[in-house]
């Protein structure tokens, strides 16, 4: 068994997300740590895209960078990924970069070409390094977490979970952030 899928595992992160669920209701994760926003999101460690190569958010300077952490069995982020693909659509044009990062597991892997047809997915799903997961969801593996990163490579706004208002939430925050130079 790998650290990754010891660490980041079907079972965690169900139970996560289950214990999240009791102790907040079924409309989805709220924030149950204050994020660190206004801070560089810089890292040596990034994400594997399907085509083999490595990113980091250094990579997308200038643009501004929507990161979800998701899992393709994880029910809040299936109802999320619509708001994801029609903001991909709608901003992509004015610099908006959407990478989608799968921390489900390696068994979650093999589900990812299904989900991203079932969705029409047009953006990057990627598996983030261990070291990645660790500096942006610390002890915190509640799913889905979104960060949205201006074009500076700052982390300006973290969601954790989906509920109702969450996509018009994202929206503005990324709005706020094309308006950035």
């Amino acid at each position: 068994m790998t650290k990754r899928t010891m660490k980041y595992s079907k079972i965690r992160l169900a139970a996560a997300a289950f214990a999240c669920i009791l102790l907040v209701g079924f409309s989805g994760c709220r924030r149950l740590r204050q994020p660190a926003v206004n801070r560089p999101a810089g890292t040596s460690s990034g994400w594997a895209l399907d085509d083999g190569q490595h990113a980091t958010v250094a990579n997308y300077k200038g643009k501004v960078l929507l990161l979800d952490f998701y899992a393709t069995w994880c029910d809040p982020c299936r109802r999320e990924t619509p708001s994801l693909v029609a903001l991909h659509q709608k901003y992509a044009a004015q610099g908006l970069e959407v990478i989608g990062l799968n921390v489900g597991g390696e068994d979650d892997y093999e589900q990812v070409p299904a989900f991203k047809q079932e969705f029409g997915i047009q953006f990057p799903l990627a598996v983030p390094d261990d070291d990645f997961v660790d500096q942006f969801l610390g002890v915190n593996l509640n799913i889905p977490q979104t960060f949205v990163i201006d074009r500076q490579g700052s982390v300006v706004k973290h969601f954790v979970g989906y509920g109702e208002g969450r996509a018009a939430e994202v929206e503005r925050a990324v709005q706020a952030a094309l308006q950035t130079q």
